[in-house]
């Protein structure tokens, strides 16, 4: 009982999927790669190309839109007429097709999509129509009949934009035939008939004078050919003469290099000979100088160990005695050697105690004038203003000797004085002079900080207490500041 009624629930789940797969493939639409899918209803429209969608029914609704090419002819029912005012007939078919880009798809559903192909073509054909009756009223007949690649290229340019508008793009425009009722067309080609006729028989006449010329010089040719031919042989026969006798005689002259070699050959044998014997003998009297030369050896070998002899002989009664001065002299020379040692060492003494003595001094100096500079210094700072005061004016003239230093720079001066008072010629200078040297006192004041009167006051103020006294035995006494 429990298997019935899973079987009955598997069964009924498998009957309400499918039921759903049927249904939503009922509902979806798809587009293929030739057309477009307009869906439009609740939402705002929708442009579906080369895919699918699911349309909701009774809320949304879908039509297509064809994107192949559309060919259709081009032939007005009236006559157009050219810029020479020529009535001609036009058959041209051309190549239309909705852009691909969603604007375009757009804008060509909402110009095409309720309408047949047939009023579609229709509308495009006007279009088309009128284009061409205004580019070709701009043309002469020989432009449209000669260039139509050129008429074709100006129709696409003007369409564009208004073709543009509708959503379509113009892929091709191509002139079928051109005609008109006054064989304006056919006449217009009899001048090219008659000269392409007469540039014919101008050919033919040309290639027949070039056969006949090319006939006479191949004829030329040959016989040049023939002639050249002759020349050769005889030059053939020529050079093989030549030929021959130069043989002959490369073979006799072969044949007295070999006579002659046989002969020189000879002559060298019998000089060798003349030679090796000659050779011979050299070496004969070579032996008997190395002969002479190992008895000379040998005797200078007996001079030899006879000086070996003697040598040995005065080593043996010389040797001992030379031995004996050879000792003595050179005690005698460790003996002066150990006197300059002992002088070099006492004279080191000497200078190390001369300069220890030349340091102590120049210690005790440096002492003294380190006491002296105190002693300066503690009486300049008794002295307090007075030795500022001291120094300033001791050093008054090394200030105006430096302040008239650029006159002694001065190799010439020369004086133009237009009088004889005191502030011209000569007086001048010694007036400047003065008057730098009475600047000083102020620059004196400008640099201490205080009048020179005040100081020289003090000073005296100093001096009147300061007043050295003479003692008893006629020496003076020390100054109290």
């Amino acid at each position: 009982m429990f298997l019935n009624e899973v079987t009955y629930i598997v069964v009924a789940i498998v009957v309400v999927f499918l039921l759903m797969i049927t249904t939503v493939a009922k509902l979806f639409r798809k587009a293929g790669p030739h057309e477009a899918i307009i869906v439009y209803g609740f939402r705002e429209p929708r442009i579906i190309i080369g895919r699918g969608t699911v349309i909701v029914p009774m809320i949304e609704t879908y039509k297509q839109l064809s994107l192949q090419l559309m060919s259709f002819d081009v032939a007005p029912q009236q006559d157009l007429y050219t810029k020479q005012g020529v009535a001609v007939t036009v058959e041209a078919v051309a190549q239309i097709k909705v852009r691909s880009d969603h604007e375009s798809i757009r804008t060509a559903a909402e110009q095409f999509l309720t309408k047949s192909d047939n009023e579609r073509e229709g509308l495009i054909r006007l279009v088309m129509e009128g284009h061409l009756r205004g580019i070709i009223g701009q043309l002469s007949v020989e432009q449209i009949v000669k260039e139509p690649e050129m008429v074709g290229d100006r129709m696409r340019a003007t369409c564009a934009e208004d073709l543009s508008k509708m959503g379509l793009e113009v892929i091709s425009f191509t002139i079928k035939e051109v005609r008109d009722k006054n064989e304006y067309i056919l006449n217009m080609g009899r001048p090219d008939i008659a000269r392409i006729k007469r540039d014919a028989d101008v050919a033919a006449a040309e290639a027949e004078r070039d056969t006949a010329i090319r006939r006479a010089d191949a004829t030329r040719a040959a016989a040049v050919a023939k002639a050249q031919a002759d020349q050769e042989r005889v030059l053939a026969e020529a050079l093989s003469l030549a030929s021959q006798a130069e043989a002959q005689r490369d073979l006799e002259i072969r044949r007295a290099q070999y006579v002659e070699t046989v002969k020189r050959q000879q002559a060298q044998a019998d000089k060798a000979y003349d030679i090796q014997t000659n050779i011979m003998q050299q070496q004969v009297a070579a032996e008997a100088v190395k002969v002479r030369q190992v008895e000379k050896e040998g005797e200078v070998k007996v001079q030899e160990f006879e000086i070996l002899r003697h040598e040995k002989e005065l080593i043996a009664t010389v040797l001992k005695s030379a031995e004996v001065e050879k000792q003595r002299i050179e005690m005698l020379a460790e003996a002066s050697r150990r006197k300059m040692s002992i002088e070099a060492e006492g004279s080191a003494a000497a200078t190390r105690a001369q300069g220890e003595a030349d340091a102590d001094i120049i210690l005790r100096k440096g002492e003294a004038e380190a006491k002296a500079m105190n002693v300066k210094a503690e009486a300049y700072q008794e002295w307090n203003q007075a030795a500022v005061v001291d120094k300033l004016i001791s050093n008054l003239p090394e200030m105006v000797r430096a302040l008239t230093a650029p006159l002694a720079n001065v190799d010439k001066i020369t004086i133009v004085s237009t009088g004889e008072s005191a502030t011209s010629g000569m007086h001048k200078i010694t007036g400047d002079m003065t008057s730098i040297a009475a600047q000083l006192p102020a620059l004196f004041e400008s640099l201490s900080g205080m009048k020179m009167s005040d100081l020289l006051g003090k000073v005296k103020t100093l001096t009147d207490r300061s007043v050295v006294p003479v003692s008893t035995n006629g020496n003076s006494a020390e100054p109290h500041l």
